[in-house]
């Protein structure tokens, strides 16, 4: 009987030893390992303890399978704690104080997450707008002369109101003429004509200092200026605006 308790504790060192180096081996190390596999790990070194308690006598058998079982699940449980509950064990786990709730990789360390991405497009930019003002069915200018008519005046009263409604930025008038007489007469009157929109606008509040004027002459026709409806079309006053 004395001999036997010595053979015992080396049986169950032997035990221990096999289920430590069955236990660090148990993952390929790409995954977490399963609380449920100490259970597995008891299992085992109770068939160990009793296969080894049964070298010495079938007394021993039982005592030793039970021994085993304690022995392994206690290595195992050691082994395969989580102390932070992210369900990696601590043997495993490169970030052992991971906040709780939060979402783990294999090695215990929070994911990293990325905005979903979305296929809407994003905004357009805001178009300037432009107002066109022509000789079609009112007059704007007496003729050969840049002096408003008061048809004219009407409808820019009605346009200074827009301008000082709205956050503007900037106006620029652009005045066309038809192709009747000289480009270089043209483009001078042209000028005049975008003056004396400008001057209107600024004298019903529209700020001066945002208001600018360009002249093109008869450079850029909208319409055929062989007929008269298509150069009274192109007898028009832009204003370009900059919200």
């Amino acid at each position: 009987m004395g001999n036997q308790l010595p053979r015992v504790a080396i049986s169950l060192l032997l035990v221990s030893s096999f289920l430590s180096g069955c236990a660090s081996t148990s993952s390929n190390g790409s995954a977490p390992l399963n609380q449920g596999n100490w259970p597995i790990c008891s299992l085992v070194g109770g068939l160990a303890g009793g296969g080894l308690g049964s070298i010495e006598s079938s007394a021993w058998a039982a005592g030793g399978a039970a021994a085993g079982a304690i022995v392994g699940g206690l290595i195992c449980y050691v082994q395969d704690g989580d102390a932070d509950g992210d369900g990696v064990f601590d043997r495993r786990d490169d970030c052992p104080n991971t906040p709780a709730g939060a979402t783990v990789d294999s090695r215990g360390c929070p994911q990293r997450t990325y905005p979903q991405a979305t296929t809407e497009a994003p905004p357009a930019p805001p178009q300037d707008e432009v107002i066109v003002l022509s000789d079609m069915g009112n007059v704007l200018f007496a003729f050969d002369s840049a002096e408003l008519t008061s048809t004219a005046k009407e409808q820019l009263v009605a346009v200074a109101n827009r301008l000082n409604g709205a956050n503007l930025v900037g106006a620029k008038v652009i005045g066309h003429t038809d192709s009747v007489g000289s480009d270089q007469y043209n483009q001078g009157l042209s000028e005049r004509r975008a003056r004396s929109v400008a001057d209107f606008l600024a004298g019903q509040g529209v700020p001066a200092d945002k208001l600018s004027t360009e002249g093109r002459g008869e450079s850029q026709p909208v319409a055929d200026n062989e007929t008269d409806a298509g150069r009274a079309q192109n007898r028009r006053v832009e204003i370009q605006v900059d919200r």
